[in-house]
């Protein structure tokens, strides 16, 4: 099962590489760094790899040891040679990957790039404990870091679409999944404990008023631009997109089909110069001008006003999610609830139903709400980070705990599938990443 490891490796640096990069971030006044490897145009450097490896030693369970002896486990793992040749090639793939998806031209929109950020900013918050924080470690403003992030963020967004594609309609027969668990049985460890978790998601929707209150502010606005003010000083100034605040609002060309629905329906109708009257999309309301235009794309900027929850509309969230509990004790499940309530499509359908999952593997800030639950139990409301424009709160359903025990296609054939699953896509994305560095530029220069 080699190749399990060298996958998880893989992963490991693929999900860390925006933070690795972050780090990685020459400052001034140093040196030109060594160049360790080039992937058509890109260059991977000495620090990318130290930092990738940094980040694998952190992830690996050998520094699950006393602080004492932490240094001693990290060095020699950072040091290891078989360890820093397996981390240049996962660097070179996620390369050929990025490459052959520009090659396909395979888009990321800003609105992608945006979301993204916004999910990963949460995440640090909610790991570093605040945005001064979140500075403090990274050295920099909350904007410089998006200014830094935004590429690397689509060339992640690019590796994993391209992924996709290739990987997502790969399947596994039960034959598959029998023959699979009866030539690596022998290889295979017990499944650690797991608890079986379900949620339900409730968005925190804006009350009329302040949906109102926002867009008299976007229609003022407007109407001082028209009456002769600067559109991008109103940008700079009021806009909520900021990562394009600083450029005036501009969005640069998009070909249809490839903005928000209901804001490119409202672009199209501008001539060019014009300003559209506020324009609702699931992220705010948007004032909108066309600054040039053809028959299937179109250049505009925008100035964006956030629809946020008052405290009020919060409150009402936490409340309704409360009812929901309190009344789970008069013989309704769960699942049923969910199905019913919850605000989030991709889950509700299979009763709020997140995974069968260690404990240890869960985000920190929800492993301390699980731990604190029995079988049975359900949570207080806690915020939920979603990766769409709203926010939201959750309540988390701990169903029922299995015990540690070894995986047998009687009782865990879902499981055992996904490993057979996982193995034949591995075996795939080795096949493809063979035929990317047949065909694609890649040399190691040490």
């Amino acid at each position: 099962m080699k190749k399990l490891f060298q996958f998880n490796l893989f992963v490991t640096i693929i999900l860390g590489l925006f933070h690795t990069i972050m780090l990685a971030q020459p400052k001034e006044g140093e040196t030109l760094e060594k160049i360790v490897a080039v992937v058509g145009n890109e260059v991977i450097t000495l620090t990318d790899v130290n930092t990738a490896l940094i980040m694998y030693a952190q992830s690996s369970p050998s520094m699950n040891v006393p602080d004492d002896q932490k240094q001693r486990v990290f060095d020699s793992l950072v040091n290891n040679s078989d360890m820093k040749k397996k981390v240049i090639d996962a660097l070179i793939n996620e390369k050929l990957v990025v490459a052959k998806a520009i090659e396909d031209s395979v888009i990321i929109t800003d609105d992608e790039v945006e979301q993204r950020w916004e999910y990963q900013l949460q995440q640090y918050i909610g790991q570093f404990g605040s945005e001064k924080r979140v500075e403090d470690i990274f050295g920099m403003s909350l904007s410089q870091i998006r200014n830094e992030a935004k590429e690397i963020i689509k060339k992640k967004l690019l590796a994993e679409k391209m992924q996709q594609t290739k990987l997502m309609n790969l399947k596994v027969t039960p034959r598959e999944v029998e023959e699979f668990y009866t030539k690596y049985k022998d290889s295979l460890q017990n499944i650690p404990e797991q608890v079986e978790l379900f949620h339900l998601v409730k968005f925190v929707n804006a009350s009329n008023k302040a949906k109102e209150d926002v867009y008299q502010l976007a229609k003022n606005v407007r109407d001082s631009i028209v009456a002769g003010g600067e559109f991008s000083a109103f940008a700079k100034k009021y806009s909520n997109d900021l990562a394009t605040a600083n450029n005036g609002g501009e969005l640069g060309w998009f070909p249809k089909g490839k903005l928000i629905r209901e804001f490119e329906k409202a672009a199209f109708e501008l001539q060019s110069g014009q300003i559209s009257l506020p324009v609702e999309t699931p992220f705010g309301f948007h004032i909108i001008q066309a600054i040039d235009k053809k028959k299937d794309s179109i250049l505009t900027r925008h100035i964006l006003f956030k629809v946020g929850g008052t405290s009020d509309d919060i409150e009402t969230t936490k409340n309704f999610l409360k009812s929901i509990k309190d009344s789970l004790a008069n013989d309704k499940t769960f699942e049923d609830m969910s199905k019913k309530y919850s605000d989030e499509n991709e889950t509700k359908g299979f009763g709020g139903y997140i995974a069968k999952t260690s404990v240890q593997k869960l985000p920190p800030d929800v492993k301390i709400l699980v731990e604190k639950l029995t079988d049975g139990g359900i949570s207080e409301p806690t915020p939920y980070v979603t990766e769409k424009s709203k926010s939201a709160f959750q309540i988390l359903y701990r169903k029922r705990t299995i015990v540690s025990h070894f995986p047998t296609l009687e009782n865990d054939r879902k499981d055992i599938e996904e490993m057979a699953l996982n193995f034949k896509k591995l075996n795939y994305y080795d096949t493809w990443i063979q035929e990317l560095r047949s065909k694609l530029y890649w040399e190691i220069k040490e």
